[in-house]
């Protein structure tokens, strides 16, 4: 009766579309005042304790840093120097549209901002070199959520939070999937580009001009060796690696690049701060909807009931994919990551499934998320940066999405690529 209350309250709080944070909030003080179990205080307590966490202060500093680097000439100047070596190729500019969100996402953390900052810029001169608006768009949405699955990702920090794990492994466990990610992308669009007859730039290649765009580039390019270099250095935790982030981001855009002004710093952060703010209130109620979840013991019943069907981890790992990309159709992704880590988690322990190859599998179901309707907020966001209809974005979304999926099945089922690089810096 408890999961059927907190359950059947969450799902007519999104239907009546109340916000997520307060719809989930909503659901646990309802289930709290049945059952009794707990004080009423108690979502008021966890909504301050839950993000009273070190790890946690990572997010709104990725955020951040994400929002400077975009206003600050940082992912302008990864896309003139990635264009010098790939845009001569077919269909030139898609493939470099898909190699600087992957370089984006190595110091942004975020699906979304990805594709506000690098579509921002590609858009206008994709469609002005003849390329249809429903795949321009359409790609921009999907290489943009390979900005949670290469780390520094701030999802991978919600799941390390929720289940335990090491942030530091997520991450290096996240490289060589994102990677994985990208190369399939840059597959689709050389072959779609390929065959509607999309040219490369032709302005010919000489070395002068790639020295003269990686000199340039240069603070931008080494921003994601020093984020990344001092986690695994062991120079500062993946928390301190997003306040050097920001410093180093604020840095290069008021006094090295200087597109940054005092005046777009405090927009900035305002920007920020809201998104940060919306965030934090979910990671609250969504906390406390997971301790009623654990206390109604719900997490052991899913996982003893499915274990009870099957003990075969591959069809049990199908299982949770399928659920998890129909969940990442209609739930925010932090959401959905706090809310069934913990459930599935017992699930894939019992059948010898690796906590953090889960973790990636997970964050790349939740990324697929990003680009299906109806809440793929990557959609929402290319349709806004390209000035047209949601469905137009919708109507090319298609083949980007078998492509990932695809590629998700290789990643769930063949673990070492994502646990190549942990096991050998263990």
């Amino acid at each position: 009766m408890i999961s059927l209350i907190l359950f059947g309250t969450l799902a007519l709080f999104l239907i009546l579309n109340v916000p997520v944070g307060i719809a989930l909030g909503g659901a646990s003080l309802l289930t709290i005042m049945y059952s009794k179990t707990i004080g009423i205080n108690y979502i008021a307590q966890n909504l301050v304790t839950s993000v009273d966490s070190f790890p946690i202060m990572a997010v709104p500093f990725f955020i951040l840093a994400g929002e400077l680097m975009g206003a600050g000439g940082i992912s302008r100047r990864l896309l003139n120097t990635v264009n010098v070596f790939f845009g001569r190729i077919t269909g030139g500019l898609a493939i470099v549209t898909v190699v600087v969100c992957m370089f984006f996402a190595a110091i942004s953390g975020s699906g979304p901002a990805t594709v506000a900052a690098i579509g921002g810029m590609v858009v206008p001169t994709m469609l002005q070199k003849g390329y249809d608006r429903r795949f321009t768009l359409a790609l921009v949405a999907a290489a943009g959520s390979i900005g949670v699955i290469i780390p520094p990702s701030i999802p991978m920090v919600i799941y390390s939070v929720s289940t335990g794990n090491s942030i530091s492994a997520l991450f290096m466990a996240g490289f060589i999937p994102g990677i994985l990610i990208g190369l399939g992308l840059i597959g689709w669009a050389f072959y779609y580009s390929k065959k509607m007859g999309y040219k490369g730039d032709e302005t010919p290649f000489t070395w002068k001009r790639a020295g003269r765009e990686l000199w340039d580039s240069k603070w931008a390019l080494v921003s994601p060796i020093i984020v990344l270099g001092g986690i695994y250095g062991g120079v500062f935790t993946p928390t301190e690696a997003a306040a050097v982030s920001v410093i180093y981001s604020f840095i290069v855009g008021v006094f090295v690049y200087k597109e940054l002004t005092f005046k777009d710093s405090f927009r900035v952060i305002r920007e920020a701060a809201l998104t940060t703010g919306t965030i934090l209130v979910v990671i609250g109620c969504a906390s406390a909807f997971t301790k009623i979840l654990t206390i109604a013991r719900v997490p052991m019943a899913i996982a003893e009931g499915m274990t009870s069907l099957t003990s075969n981890p591959i069809i049990i790992m199908l299982l949770i994919n399928i659920m998890l990309l129909i969940v990442g159709c209609f739930m925010d992704t932090l959401v959905a990551i706090m809310i069934l880590a913990p459930i599935f988690l017992p699930v894939v322990k019992a059948v010898g499934i690796d906590p953090i190859h889960f973790g990636i599998i997970m964050i790349v179901n939740l990324a697929i998320g990003f680009i299906t309707p109806p809440l793929g907020v990557n959609l929402f966001v290319a349709a806004r940066v390209g000035k047209t209809k949601l469905d137009e974005v919708v109507r090319g979304i298609g083949p980007f999405v078998i492509v990932m999926i695809l590629l998700l099945m290789l990643i769930t089922y063949i673990p070492q690529i994502s646990l190549f690089l942990p096991n050998l810096f263990k």
